[in-house]
């Protein structure tokens, strides 16, 4: 796949704690996005953060109190178009926002395994 120039990111906000059909959301929007065959999507714990309830979650001693997430998914604007639909049904509280970005570099390793695992290009152990 070629993803150079002019492409869209969205970003997806939520809590730690919210589930899809007894998932984290965050695994099943990945999942989702993998299965359309989205360029590629990464989850981020955040550390401390609020939204629209205006609670502020953070970590606690021993405990995090629904720390909040972020997905990112980059890719041509008609595929995340045809995305949305499906965060629209999964996303039930949080914030989902859609940016024009410009792709400069997209490169994917040959064998499509990533690094230390077998049929990777680089790294991986050795019997």
């Amino acid at each position: 796949m070629k993803l150079v120039g002019r492409a869209k990111l969205v970003r997806i906000h939520f809590g730690e704690n919210d589930r899809w059909n007894g998932r984290p959301l965050y695994e099943a929007i990945v999942e989702e996005a993998r299965r359309q065959d989205l360029a590629g999507a990464t989850v981020y714990r955040g550390i401390e953060g609020y939204g629209a309830s205006t609670r502020i979650h953070r970590k606690h001693f021993l405990t995090s109190s629904d720390l909040p997430i972020m997905v990112s998914i980059v890719d041509e604007e008609e595929k995340i178009r045809r995305f949305l639909p499906h965060l629209e049904a999964m996303v039930k509280e949080g914030l989902v926002a859609v940016s024009d970005v410009e792709v400069i570099r997209y490169v994917h390793r040959a064998g499509g395994a990533p690094d230390g695992e077998p049929g990777a290009g680089g790294g991986g152990q050795k019997a």
